[in-house]
């Protein structure tokens, strides 16, 4: 049986949450990623009566949802808060904006996150975790003893409750391993794991698009984590064969722009190789959403959308139940 395939709405806050659903069921979706931000997910509202009517909106469409995600207000539980993060927190995680009191209360909203993601009837919970040690990924001036280690030390400090709460509640947290995150890489996603003592509630949003242009092995990715794989994001990314003006850092140049080394691009128009990844996953055995997070700053995002939903499709299958030269057996023809 194939995948569900879904789109996540992050991307697409601007528009209202039944208007988006409609949208994805037009564009050719199984179902939906609610995002935890606009009126998706709402999780200071995620009482019964609300996750009774957010899922009766989904069935009137035809739609579900395996997943929500918390990615804004996950990034603020470890990060070194500035003003940056004003502009995508809500007001009420924000509030004075003092850096401890704004991690303080994102981590009281990630657990209300596992509670409200029990009421609704979904087992996962996708998002970031921030990172008190992401400034120092370059090493100059050269980090001091331990200050790698402290940071880790942060992060099991910080989510080791969290996990606690989405353990005791059924749910399990997925990081999606990006830059500027506590994992970014193979071996930085395995510091994560042992900094929280291999948690049960903590596993991964595999996304291959992070992992591509950093040169990251992105299929060795699946192998390594074969049992902390809890979602998956279809997302692609290209990236250049020759030296460019704009490196794999960026060089503080916006997306979409002909001189930057690597850009998101949409599902099966950029250089990963999608099938290896399914292959992969077949392997693992993972069955849940392939959920699309459709990024493309030189295409219209609804035509971006809706073929991204067909290439996904098209490419995903089933794995074998046979060994097929078995039938050369005799005793095994008809």
């Amino acid at each position: 049986m194939a995948r569900p395939v879904t789109l996540f709405t992050g991307q697409w806050a601007d528009l209202t949450c039944e208007t988006m659903i409609r949208k994805a069921k037009q564009f050719g979706y199984d179902g939906v990623e609610l995002a935890c931000w606009g009126d998706h997910f709402e999780v200071p509202k995620a009482d019964a009566a609300y996750c009774h009517a957010k899922r009766s909106l989904l069935e009137h469409h035809g739609m579900k949802c395996q997943a929500i995600s918390t990615h804004l207000v996950g990034q603020a539980v470890c990060d070194n808060i500035d003003a940056r993060h004003k502009q995508i927190l809500p007001d009420h995680i924000w509030g004075d904006g003092d850096p401890e009191g704004v991690r303080q209360r994102a981590a009281a909203e990630l657990k209300a996150t596992a509670r409200a993601a029990r009421e609704f009837g979904v087992p996962v919970v996708n998002g970031f975790t921030g990172s008190s040690i992401w400034h120092l990924i370059y090493s100059f001036p050269p980090n001091l003893p331990g200050q790698i280690d402290r940071g880790y030390e942060d992060f099991a400090h910080r989510f080791g409750p969290i996990l606690d709460e989405f353990r005791n509640n059924g749910i399990r947290y997925a990081l999606e391993v990006h830059p500027t995150e506590i994992a970014f890489d193979i071996a930085s996603a395995e510091r994560a794991l042992k900094a929280v003592g291999n948690h049960p509630a903590f596993g991964f949003n595999y996304d291959p698009s992070h992992f591509g242009y950093q040169g990251v092995d992105y299929v060795e990715f699946i192998y390594r984590f074969a049992d902390r794989i809890f979602h998956v994001h279809m997302k692609d990314v290209a990236w250049s064969e020759k030296p460019c003006e704009v490196g794999v850092f960026g060089g503080h140049v916006d997306f979409h722009n002909r001189k930057r080394f690597w850009d998101f691009k949409s599902v099966g128009r950029g250089d990963i190789d999608f099938e290896k990844i399914i292959r992969a996953l077949n392997d693992i055995g993972y069955t849940g959403p392939l959920s699309v997070e459709w990024e493309d700053g030189g295409m219209d995002r609804e035509h971006g959308a809706a073929e991204s939903a067909a290439f996904v499709r098209d490419l995903d299958f089933p794995t074998s139940n046979i060994v097929f030269d078995a039938q050369f057996d005799k005793e095994r023809q008809a």
